[in-house]
């Protein structure tokens, strides 16, 4: 089923945050009065079936009820004499118990029909009842009922007053209602913390999906490759770990490809090489069967030409099998300590006689003391031959090679220097950097830094242990 734009918007991370944004915004304005309403549905459909507000049930010291009450019973008293007046009073005084009731006449004096043991003045002025009745507006721990005996100020027979304590006016309804305040309250408080618990757990989830998309980036398969991960929600992250799925899958093609072509190049150079070395070996023995045979100078100049020319070309092809030997892995490089100075001696010693012969100035400066050095053997030599060949057939044109040790970063090297034109320059015998690449290949693999700094006054090459950098061939 085709979902579009609008399938891709709802099941994103965009829209899921819009939509906690929008709670948010209406939290206030909605939840408050939905709270309302569910506290007036509470009231109508469990307060109120469960306490019934009956005109019997309903508290005598109700605050309207009792002011009703009293100014009712003042304007009875209107035509009756002060001992009748404290008869009612008394009787009153004994039905609301809880209250205090006296009254002042129309002389000003108190008289308490009940024994309300008020602090009160026994004989009350103008000044008097002024003073009490701002008391009893300020007072907040009591309710009081003030009524002029007739209900009449004109009258001049007095007032009767009442005091209730706030605290017997409460009913059970209202205490009712005081715990439906609080279950509203407490209603809109887990409100209020599922909100923060919803945006608390989307953006939880979110940063846990991204940690995940980062570890599966950072772990290697068997192939070195990151592993594919599993898809669940198809939002933006969903969107991210199929594209990093499909990057995964066309590296693995791209490595599976490079491989197979990779496989395919060793086993050309190998055939190449094997090829190669059948026919060389003829073109050699004509030659060398030439050489006996009475020839002009100019013949016998050629055929050294040509068999330095096959020579070379018989080096180039070790050097291409030395390589795809080595790229290969079918060699294994066996390290041991060894005294490289010795290596070095008896290598120099060996290309002694070719430097004699070519006219080379051969300049040994090694140090004395041995120098340990974690290498193979054979393939060091290795590295030395390639090293002093460049010299011969690159730096000819200089006529010197140097061999030394000095203190490079700490550590002692091995420098070969030459007098020739430098790395940048063109000689007749240059060729694929085959060499140069075993070399690099070989000092990698040992541990080993090689760097070569080259101008046009000559080259130096400095071979020492890799420490902080990282191994292998580095060319200034």
């Amino acid at each position: 089923m085709k979902t579009g734009k609008s399938g891709k918007f709802r099941g994103s991370l965009l829209s899921r945050y819009l939509l906690i944004m929008v709670i948010a915004l209406l939290f206030i304005p909605v939840v408050f009065p939905a709270a309302l309403i569910g506290y007036q549905l509470v009231n109508l459909n469990i307060v109120d079936p469960l306490f019934p507000s009956e005109p019997e049930q309903e508290n005598p010291y109700a605050g309207l009820r009792l002011e009703r009450k009293w100014h009712q019973e003042a304007k009875q008293l209107k035509d009756k004499t002060p001992a009748q007046i404290d008869a009612r009073l008394k009787k009153l005084s004994q039905e609301y118990d809880k209250a205090a009731v006296f009254w002042v006449d129309g002389q000003g004096n108190l008289r308490e029909p009940g024994g309300s043991k008020l602090d009160l003045p026994k004989r009350w002025s103008a000044s008097d009842a002024m003073a009490y009745m701002k008391k009893y507006r300020e007072s907040y721990g009591k309710f009081t009922v003030v009524a002029f005996i007739g209900d009449a100020e004109s009258l001049g027979k007095g007032f009767m007053v009442i005091e209730v304590p706030k605290e017997v006016q409460s009913t059970r309804s209202d205490s009712v209602s005081d715990r439906t305040f609080y279950f509203v309250y407490v209603l809109i408080l887990l409100m209020f913390l599922a909100f923060v618990a919803v945006s608390w757990m989307f953006f939880v989830n979110m940063r846990r999906r991204l940690l995940s998309l980062q570890h599966a980036m950072t772990v290697q398969g068997q192939n070195g490759l990151p592993e594919p991960i599993q898809v669940k929600r198809e939002d933006e992250i969903g969107q991210l770990e199929n594209a990093f799925n499909g990057m995964v899958a066309k590296l693995g093609r791209s490595l599976k490809r490079e491989r197979e072509e990779e496989e395919l190049r060793k086993r050309l150079i190998a055939n190449l090489s094997h090829d190669l070395r059948t026919p060389l070996t003829v073109i050699r023995g004509h030659v060398h069967t030439l050489q006996k045979e009475p020839l002009s100078d100019r013949g016998q100049e050629l055929l050294k030409l040509t068999e330095a020319k096959l020579g070379d070309l018989g080096g180039l092809i070790d050097n291409l099998l030395s390589y795809n030997l080595l790229t290969s892995g079918r060699y294994t490089l066996q390290p041991v300590q060894a005294d490289v100075l010795r290596i070095v001696r008896e290598s120099a010693a060996a290309w002694y006689p070719l430097w004699e012969k070519e006219g080379f100035e051969v300049d040994v400066s090694l140090q004395e003391e041995p120098l340990w050095w974690l290498v193979d053997i054979q393939w060091f030599r290795r590295i030395l031959d390639n090293l002093f060949q460049n010299v011969l057939r690159h730096a000819h044109s200089g006529l010197y090679i140097g061999i030394a040790t000095e203190a490079a970063g700490g550590r002692t090297a091995i420098v070969i220097s030459d007098r020739g034109q430098g790395m940048q320059s063109s000689s007749g015998g240059k060729g694929a950097g085959i060499g140069l690449a075993i070399v690099g290949f070989l000092t990698r693999e040992m541990g080993l830094s090689m760097m070569i700094e080259s101008d046009s006054q000559g080259t130096r090459v400095l071979l020492y242990p890799a420490g902080s950098e990282k191994p292998g061939l580095m060319i200034k």
